[in-house]
This record gives C-alpha cells, sequence and structure tokens, in this order.
C-alpha cells in the first residue's frame, strides 16, 4: 500500500520528467513534407540553402500516375550530382554537406508522355548545435535525461511508421479509385453489350416467323 507521505512526490516527478523531456532536444531539426502533381514531359526542382556540416535527408514516393515511377537527382551548389535514380517508386537518400550552398533536388517525368504522377516529398535537416547552450557539457547523460532520449528517439519512429502507412493508404485509394472506374466502364459495356444481342436475337427469330409465314400463304 501506498502511505499518504508518498502520494504528493508523483506529480513533481512527472512535472520534471515532462519537462526534461522538453527541454532536451540535442538536434535543433527543421523539416518539411508536401505532396506535389509533376505533369507528363515535365521536371520540378526544389532549393535549399545549407551550411556546411550539416546532415539532410530526403525521402520521395510516387503516390498515382502510370507505373508510379520518376526520375530524381540532387546536386550540390557546385552541380556536382549526389544523387541520381531513374524510374524509382520511392527512396530515400542522406548526405552530409561538404560547402555552404543551394542545394538541389529535381524530379523528373519527362519519360512519360501521357501520365502525369503525384509524389510526395519529405525534406529534413540537422543543425548539429545544443538547442540550450547549457547542455554543452561533456559529461554523461543522467538516467532521466537517458529516458527522455529514448523516448524522443521512439516518437520519431512511431511518426516515420505513420507517414509511411498514410502514403500507403494514399496508393491504395488511387489504386481502388482507378479499379473501380475500370470495372464501372466494364460493366456499362457488358450491360449495352448483352441488350444488343438480346435485341438481335429477337428480331432474328422474327424475321424466321415472318418467312415461314410467307411461304405458306405462297404455297396455299
Amino acid at each position: 500500500p501506498v502511505t499518504p507521505a508518498l502520494r504528493p512526490a508523483a506529480p513533481s516527478i512527472m512535472l520534471r520528467l515532462g519537462l526534461s523531456c522538453l527541454l532536451l532536444r540535442v538536434f535543433v531539426v527543421s523539416a518539411s513534407e508536401f505532396t506535389f502533381e509533376l505533369p507528363d514531359n515535365d521536371k520540378q526542382c526544389f532549393y535549399e540553402e545549407l551550411e556546411k556540416g550539416i546532415k539532410f535527408e530526403i525521402g520521395y514516393q510516387v503516390i498515382s500516375g502510370g507505373n508510379y515511377d520518376v526520375d530524381c537527382f540532387v546536386t550540390d551548389p557546385q552541380d556536382n550530382v549526389l544523387y541520381n535514380e531513374k524510374k524509382k517508386q520511392y527512396d530515400n537518400f542522406s548526405h552530409t554537406t561538404t560547402m555552404r550552398g543551394i542545394y538541389k533536388v529535381c524530379f523528373s517525368n519527362e519519360f512519360s508522355t501521357y501520365t502525369h504522377k503525384t509524389v510526395y516529398l519529405e525534406f529534413r535537416h540537422e543543425d548539429e548545435k545544443p538547442l540550450l547552450e547549457s547542455m554543452s557539457r561533456v559529461t554523461a547523460l543522467t538516467q532521466l535525461e537517458s529516458s527522455c532520449v529514448t523516448i524522443h528517439e521512439l516518437m520519431k519512429t512511431v511518426t516515420e511508421s505513420q507517414t509511411r502507412y498514410r502514403l500507403r493508404e494514399a496508393q491504395d485509394r488511387v489504386k481502388a479509385e482507378d479499379l473501380l472506374i475500370r470495372v464501372t466502364f466494364w460493366s456499362i459495356g457488358e450491360t449495352v453489350l448483352l441488350f444488343v444481342i438480346g435485341v438481335g436475337q429477337v428480331m432474328m427469330l422474327r424475321s424466321f416467323f415472318t418467312e415461314k409465314k410467307g411461304s405458306v400463304a405462297a404455297t396455299t
């Protein structure tokens, strides 16, 4: 049993844990995610200015259109190609900058002549400096701080998993809607075909009886 003297300590511990988790952010992370339309025979590029020594990550996935593939390449401020892939449905790329300047991420649908694509893009980069100056110490983390770091990493994993599931759901929904349209038109075509065949059979049977009646009248 818990004694009454120990009960007031629980809110204080939870408050300290919450404040520590809010303050214990070792890196300042900047991220952006969005979807965009990529028409056929077209190319779109996105630009980001980064300092030297910054690690950035890129993740993309084609949600709809054609064979769900796209060309992608990344260049540094001197137009050196850091990443170049052809007809990929999805991929991830990470790199640590070696110079300050504008980095470019481009997506190309120039190989497609009639289908446009919908692409999801996530771009994140980390500034490798503490959020608080007091956290630049070289001593080991306390047990509370280690727990907060673990919780933070687990939350990042959960967020990434939710993003993947959301993209998969969007892609499956597009496929299901496309299949629904095809099945609907196929059903309409079959209905029209059955109607035409039914009318043709009725007309053919009527012609048989009409010819027979005329031939009987001629013989009499």
